[in-house]
């Protein structure tokens, strides 16, 4: 199989790279796999240095909106994995064109080379804020979308776009929907490794309102299985849920990041919400669990503990842009 993956020199991205060329090679011995990423500030091309050397990685550094560059390589390459995208929330809310760009008309760009050249299956990977603030339950795939933010309505659409073009054209598409992921290499906007670079540099970090709103974790690699899962077993059209089966407050999440690293509550401070900050996200994978044998398997507490030693051990990958961060 020869993969095309976008934005993998990002945090999950790269560690779908990692998992495909690794010692496991999940896909085979065979696995050719190309990274388009146009290195933004969250990728870094040293998240995929443990794979660089291997024989079936490539490495071109492009925009998934430059037509000529995107229809050459769809056209070399037997599937696509989608994870290029704008996807800080903070960000897309001070100035969203970024965001419609990348996440719309780079997912139009690639969705029209992958129908001229047959290729398939095209793996479109998205967000549980599509769904919007769930009160109770939790989403499932046939939920209507509600997305409140610039960010998850850019996502949203690029969803449906390329849900169409199975629906109109044939297309062999199939949409994965996460919950929030943590673990190594994630670039420090995010809230765990923003609240840990910063809490290990000696400085404060910043709870939205009043800490209430909660997020389901999944890790990194929990969330890999689950693409990897859809990408070869998945049904052409579907959308497929991605959880992690944990559920906390931000407040509570903070709690743990301080004593994880050995931190107090002087160290919080308490900021104005976030523009139409959702509540809460939840989702329902019964669907990935029973058609794709699919469950998260890292426990959290355990997951934690290690995204934290990987911090404090890898200085050198946070040290420069943590300074240049706004807040979670």
């Amino acid at each position: 199989m020869k993969l095309l993956i976008t934005g993998a020199a990002g945090f999950i991205g790269s560690h779908l790279v990692r998992t495909v060329l690794g010692p496991d090679k999940p896909l085979g011995d065979d696995v050719r796999v190309t990274v388009l990423d146009a290195l933004t500030y969250a990728g870094n091309r040293a998240a995929l240095a443990p794979v660089e050397d291997e024989p079936g990685f490539g490495f071109v550094h492009g925009d998934i909106t430059d037509a000529p560059l995107v229809d050459r390589l769809v056209a070399d390459h037997d599937a696509v994995v989608h994870l290029a995208a704008e996807s800080h929330v903070d960000r897309s809310i001070e100035r969203a064109d970024a965001f419609v760009r990348t996440n719309v008309l780079g997912t139009h760009t690639l969705l029209e080379a992958a129908l001229r050249h047959g290729t398939g299956p095209f793996l479109h990977v998205s967000t549980d804020e599509v769904y919007g603030s769930v009160p109770v339950g939790s989403s499932v795939e046939t939920d209507p979308l509600a997305p409140n933010s610039p960010y998850s309505a850019s996502k949203a659409s690029s969803d449906l776009l390329a849900l169409s073009y199975h629906r109109t054209h044939g297309l062999d598409v199939r949409v994965t929907r996460c919950s929030n992921n943590y673990g190594p290499y994630q670039y420090p906007e995010k809230v765990i490794p923003l609240f840990v670079t910063r809490l290990l540099a000696g400085g404060t970090v910043p709870l939205y309102g009043d800490g209430g709103n909660v997020r389901d974790w999944l890790h990194v690699d929990d969330h890999c299985r689950g693409l990897l899962a859809v990408l070869t077993g998945g049904r052409a059209g579907e959308t497929y849920n991605v959880g992690g089966g944990t559920e906390l407050t931000n407040k509570e999440l903070t709690g743990l990041l301080l004593d994880a690293c050995d931190a107090g509550w002087d160290r919080v401070e308490h900021v104005t919400d976030r523009k139409g900050h959702d509540r809460r996200y939840s989702v329902d994978w019964t669907k990935a669990r029973t058609e794709l044998g699919y469950t998260p398997v890292h426990d959290f507490t355990e997951g934690l503990a290690e995204t934290v030693a990987w911090y404090r051990t890898h200085r050198s990958f946070w040290a420069a842009p943590e300074a240049e961060l706004q807040g979670a």
